[in-house]
Parts: structure tokens; C-alpha cells; sequence
């Protein structure tokens, strides 16, 4: 059999910044990968927020 090789990619879930100041009740979250060798610091993505109906950034959490 094969050597079982480290996996690089990483689940991670990623939280919006413009939902959690508002103080609206609810989250928006989305759940992605990333390479932990390319991206070593947080990730920050534009997705869409379906609870303020806008598109906004969301920040990696830990």
C-alpha cells in the first residue's frame, strides 16, 4: 500500500463582519478549503448575506 500523504487543504468556515455590528439576530456563514502552505493568514471573501440581502465580506474564523 501507499504512504497515507499529509492533507494541505483545510476546511474552514467563514463568518460576515458587516452581520456581527449590525446586532441582527442570526449568522452567515459559509464552510470552504484553503491550502494552509499558500494562504499561511486569514482569508477574507465577498459572499452573499441572504439576511441583510447584500453582498459583504466575510473573514475566516477560528
Amino acid at each position: 500500500m501507499a504512504k497515507k500523504q499529509k492533507d494541505v487543504r483545510h476546511q474552514i468556515i467563514l463568518e460576515c463582519t458587516e452581520h456581527k455590528q449590525s446586532g441582527m439576530p442570526g449568522t452567515s456563514r459559509y464552510i470552504s478549503m484553503k491550502n494552509k502552505k499558500n494562504t499561511p493568514e486569514r482569508l477574507e471573501l465577498k459572499k452573499y448575506n441572504p439576511i441583510l440581502k447584500k453582498v459583504t465580506v466575510h473573514r475566516e474564523i477560528k
